[in-house]
């Protein structure tokens, strides 16, 4: 029996380049009449030395900066919740640092899961499960001049975009250039074209939402932008105007939940070659080597998608209106991001350091549908990985909330109550309490830690005027495929799927190799 490239990573040994002097070793052994494979190995370890010692979680963990305060009861038992989360996922070998937002609470179950607000720095590699399945969750506005009553705009607005569970029907899908790019040959997106197509202008459930705003652009509003070096839209924001702003919240839907559940396969797989006793959650890839570049291809495209996907809505309402755009501004905020040879990882963290051009980067952090979305330039700070919060975040999860608002009739008063200063659609017909503003942390409190903590500056609001909200489906959202932990994604996949997918993957290797 001969011993293989695959056999010698089985044990250990590096893959890759490193491997070929130890295959070269074996073949001249070979040549010699040296058969056996345990004669062989025995010289190969005399020869190269025995294996290197696999990664293991470390003891310690690294550094964790919090710029998150917890006064109340429910704010402390949060925070104590979300530090055991961060300080066991911060054991992973690749991770160097991580740090908590002020909208910071837990997400899910299981060992090393990022909480919502949490953000790392990773050394080469990419965690999967440290963007999750909603990949690309991001924010984008669109500034343009009106007249018209919020009723009839939101009415419009109901016609243009969609919520809810599964996907848009035939007959209403959207196309768009994005469908058309050449990158279907990438093993995490083979066989998910049509997928793209089934979900553009679609925003899904959740905290997910298409907002209608207004902001008056100030001069300070103009100055700041332009000490910024972002002149273009210092232009383009007329000071003394008042414009509406649609603003919409969504990621990349069952396209990226696809590509997620792909990439956390790929990863174990890895992981499991690299390292021993690393939770599934804390699995990574390379990002030099093997499936991980083409990994990061796949997040760019999803990127790209989701982008024209927020652009779809926009332009389909703005059609309808008869309107124009005005400006743009959008931002990821459940993403990964590369700087140098560090990949930063933000699970409901907006971007706050500076571009290429050394300008601070711009943020959009809504707070709840009833408050003021906030338009900031990041502060860079480093203590913190330079992210912001995406948000105010939660200090209940949604089960708790319901059993403090016990009953149908306490959570329709508690909905009225909080929303009654704007115009909210519930696309799926039945209010959800748990995306009220009851639901969320306090606005205020989030905002002034924003401050506190150095994270961003606050340079503009885009006032409520209504909200649309997918709403109570009568599906509950913890059978969302978008919403399950690794363990339940590979517990659901039907294993037909994932023996075709593991295929894809091992020809893609085999071509790539030769």
């Amino acid at each position: 029996m001969n011993l293989t490239e695959s056999d010698l990573v089985a044990l250990g040994y590096p893959a890759g380049d490193a491997v070929k002097p130890l295959l070269a070793l074996l073949a001249d052994l070979k040549s010699r009449g040296i058969h056996d494979p345990k004669y062989a190995l025995k010289l190969l370890k005399r020869e190269f030395g025995p294996p290197p010692p696999k990664l293991a979680m470390r003891d310690l963990t690294e550094s964790l900066a919090e710029a998150l305060l917890a006064t109340t009861p429910d704010e402390v038992a949060n925070l104590h919740a979300v530090r055991r989360q961060m300080n066991a996922l911060l054991k992973t070998p690749v991770i160097r640092r991580g740090a908590i937002m002020p909208d910071a609470c837990p997400a899910g179950s299981g060992e090393a899961v990022i909480p919502v607000g949490g953000a790392i720095a990773v050394e080469n590699a990419i965690i999967p499960s440290a963007h999750s399945a909603d990949i690309c969750c991001s924010m984008f506005a669109t500034f343009y001049e009106s007249s018209g009553s919020v009723a009839e705009e939101l009415d419009t607005l109901m016609g243009v975009t969609r919520f809810g569970p599964g996907s848009r029907p035939p007959d209403q899908r959207v196309d768009d250039p994005v469908h058309n790019e050449n990158v279907w040959t990438n093993p995490f997106l083979t066989g998910l074209r049509e997928r793209t197509r089934f979900y553009m202008a679609d925003q899904g459930d959740g905290n997910h939402f298409a907002f209608l705003g207004e902001m008056e652009i100030t001069p300070d509003l103009t100055s700041s932008l332009r000490l910024a070096g972002h002149t273009v839209l210092a232009e383009q924001l007329t000071p003394g105007k008042t414009f509406r702003v649609l603003v919409t919240h969504h990621g990349s839907r069952g396209l990226g939940a696809h590509i997620y559940k792909r990439g956390q396969i790929a990863a174990l797989k890895h992981t499991a070659k690299e390292a021993s006793g690393v939770p599934e959650a804390a699995a990574w890839l390379d990002a030099r080597r093997g499936y991980g570049p083409a990994y990061w291809e796949a997040l760019q495209y999803v990127s790209r998608w989701t982008k024209a996907n927020h652009r779809a809505i926009h332009r389909r309402f703005l059609e309808k209106k008869g309107a124009m755009p005005q400006a743009e501004i959008g931002n990821e905020h459940n993403f990964v991001w590369q700087r140098g040879d560090t990949f930063f990882h933000g699970k409901g963290a907006t971007p706050a350091w500076k571009d290429a051009d050394g300008r601070p980067l711009l943020g959009l952090i809504p707070l709840n549908m009833a408050e003021p979305i906030l338009l900031v330039l990041g502060a860079d700070n480093a203590e913190f990985l330079s992210f912001a919060p995406h948000g105010a975040g939660r200090n209940l999860s949604r089960t708790a909330l319901r059993r403090r608002y016990a009953g149908e009739a306490a959570r329709l008063a508690e909905i009225k109550r909080s929303t009654k200063h704007i115009d909210v659609r519930w696309f799926c017909g039945k209010p959800d309490l748990s995306e009220t503003p009851v639901a969320y942390k306090n606005a205020a409190q989030v905002r002034k830690q924003i401050a506190t903590f150095g994270l961003a500056s606050v340079i503009g609001e885009i006032r409520p005027l209504g909200c649309i909200m997918a709403g109570d489906s009568g599906k509950s959202w913890r059978n969302r495929e978008d919403e399950l932990t690794p363990k339940q994604l590979r517990q659901m996949e039907h294993r037909a799927e994932r023996r075709k997918v593991r295929q894809q993957m091992d020809d893609w290797e085999e071509g790539d190799e030769s």
